[in-house]
């Protein structure tokens, strides 16, 4: 065990974020916490690390090794990139933190013993004098390589970087400490990153010795990563074997039982109150009936599940621009005498829907630009005169932030159409004073859920997405997906989404160097999986071939005395060579990729 919450109760104000949570972290666990934004997620984490403290119940730490990515990683000003990745600030940051801890036993000792508390504090004022000795300048050059940093790039000011470079940093700043970690928090990990630094530290979390904890939407990303799904709902946590698509299945199938089993209970308390009812009236003056309701008092009461409504919600056309609505010829776009994009070619027909991917600052949101003739360009680009354009833009560029999402509505749909703006927005979970507020008082989350709602209130043929689906949780996410995949007009979707791209678009296109190679098919066809087919990570037995075979189907031959990694899925694969005393098991587990 390396950490565990008992009975846990966080609360802020009249709002009980948390209550009575209890969970254990062990070693090597993958676990995912997962529920819609504003559930308690990162309240969770917080108590888990120490950050906050429990109103009622007690968190139990068995080390302070433990490596923590926050959502909102802060900087200070002028701190380059060099220095926020240091292994010598990170331990320095450690030390004084514990001597901190340190000076308040000394004088508030409780029941501490006060020479070991001395003692201890004595041994960190010598290592935080000497924590030069942990800076490791070519380490720091390393990790930042591996999340695509140049060593030029290590001097800028993390202030000035992109939202995506910010996270790189962090991720490398953890890095740096995870080799001595027991434990790593990540929280939201994969928002502004590429999808090449994505799939790397995917790989590297599947190597990492310790556990692992991960608040994130993007369901691709947990379901290669975790192996069991803690979910926070109505302030309680419940969890649940399996990666993220398992928990999915498993949490349909409760709900559904938990449906018929509250049926159940409301037909029974009917039927015996019924009964009652009857006999009171026929025999008024015997206390027969009292049996019955004492019945119906006894009966174990069943809820119907508190479902959280679904979003639902029709994208519609205004009208069809023609079969062909983009056709682009070598084009190019510079800026600053730099060549952003060139010799990118394209065809677009109505009810295409392209998802563009690739490396940040590859040219991506620049494409969308040029296509909306916000940029300059050369080359020949050709857009059907029907076609009705929407934008989405990754920071809600058509929001006016002194406005309420209301009255942004009612700009798109008419100022007698308040009725109307409002169950829009609600359709969005936006709802009482999330409607009269500013727009500049809103989360992220809120904000892209108010300019979707604007944006399919407008009804436009020709739809250009930039990042739709960040800062959506995952209810939010699938809802966007239905609707776009059922959209019956043209759309370009700019995403690192991979589920996105899988379940909406019939194009995609991979950004790199400037140019766009085009794949008829979805991101799972062009990276040569059959879209089924799915890796995942699952815990491994370890057994021991005790006389060598061959599995036929993968054509992979097995030598006597080697060591092999079977997960929970494939025991029935092997089967028959357990049968044939070719394989026995040994102690231990392992973490390994199954493709499913």
């Amino acid at each position: 065990m390396i950490l565990r919450a008992w009975a846990v109760s966080k609360a802020f104000g009249p709002k009980e974020v948390l209550k009575e949570v209890s969970l254990q972290i062990n070693e090597r666990d993958r676990i995912a916490i997962v529920g819609p934004n504003g559930v308690g997620k990162s309240t969770l984490i917080r108590l888990l690390l120490g950050e906050l403290k429990p109103d009622i119940g007690e968190v139990t730490r068995r080390t302070e090794r433990v490596c923590y990515l926050s959502q909102f990683p802060l900087y200070e000003p002028e701190e380059t990139v060099a220095q926020a990745v240091s292994r010598c600030g990170q331990a320095a940051n450690r030390i004084s933190r514990r001597m901190r801890e340190l000076e308040q036993l000394m004088v508030e000792p409780g029941d501490a013993d006060v020479n070991e508390v001395a003692n201890e504090y004595a041994t960190l004022q010598e290592e935080f004098l000497n924590a030069d000795a942990f800076d490791d300048e070519n380490k720091v050059k390393d990790v930042l390589a591996k999340v695509g940093f140049s060593d030029a790039g290590m001097q800028r000011k993390v202030a000035e970087l992109s939202g995506g470079e910010k996270t790189k940093v962090m991720i490398a700043r953890v890095l740096m400490q995870a080799e001595d970690a027991d434990l790593l928090v990540l929280d939201e990990p994969t928002s502004h990153l590429d999808m090449d630094t994505i799939e790397w530290l995917e790989n590297y979390l599947l190597k990492f010795p310790g556990a692992i904890v991960l608040v994130s939407h993007d369901r691709y990303f947990l379901d290669r990563t975790v192996t069991q799904v803690m979910e926070i709902e109505d302030g309680r946590v419940r969890q649940f074997s399996g990666n993220y698509t398992d928990y999915a299945k498993k949490k349909v199938l409760e709900v559904e039982r938990q449906k018929i089993a509250a049926e159940k209970y409301q037909i029974e308390k009917a039927r015996l109150e019924t009964i009652a009812e009857e006999q009171h009236q026929k025999e008024w003056f015997k206390s027969t009936h009292k049996t019955r309701m004492k019945m119906v008092e006894r009966l174990e009461e069943v809820e119907e599940p508190d479902e959280r409504p679904e979003l639902k919600f029709n994208v519609e056309v205004k009208e069809r621009s023609g079969k062909n609505v983009i056709v682009a010829s070598d084009m190019a776009v510079s800026r600053g005498g730099k060549q952003i994009l060139k010799g990118l070619d394209l065809e677009l027909e109505v009810g295409d829907k392209l998802g563009v991917f690739g490396p940040n600052g590859s040219g991506k949101t620049t494409f969308i630009k040029m296509l909306l003739n916000e940029v300059q360009w050369s080359g020949d680009l050709w857009i059907a005169p029907g076609a009705v354009i929407g934008y989405f833009g990754q920071g809600h560029d058509l929001l006016d932030p002194e406005l309420t999402p209301e009255e942004m509505m009612l700009e798109t749909l008419g100022r007698d159409a308040r009725a109307k703006a409002r169950n829009m927005l609600a359709r969005f979970y936006l709802r009482g004073h999330e409607v009269d507020r500013p727009i500049k008082t809103l989360s992220g989350g809120e904000r892209a859920r108010v300019a979707l709602s604007i944006l399919l209130a407008e009804k436009r043929n020709l739809l250009l997405l930039d990042e739709p689906t960040n800062y959506l949780d995952i209810q939010a996410r699938q809802a966007v997906e239905n609707a776009l995949r059922d959209y019956p007009g043209s759309l370009i979707i700019v995403t690192h989404d991979r589920y996105l791209l899988d379940s909406v678009c019939n194009m995609v296109a991979e950004m790199k160097n400037g140019r766009l190679e085009v794949f008829k098919g979805t991101y799972s066809q062009y990276k040569g999986r059959r879209p089924e087919v799915k890796e995942t990570v699952e815990e491994a037995g370890v057994y021991r071939v005790m006389s060598g075979f061959t599995d036929w189907t993968t054509k992979t031959k097995y030598k006597e005395g080697e060591k092999v990694a079977i997960a929970q899925s494939e025991l029935e694969k092997f089967r028959w060579a357990f049968d044939a005393g070719k394989l026995k098991k040994m102690g231990g587990t392992e973490l390994k990729k199954v493709r499913k």
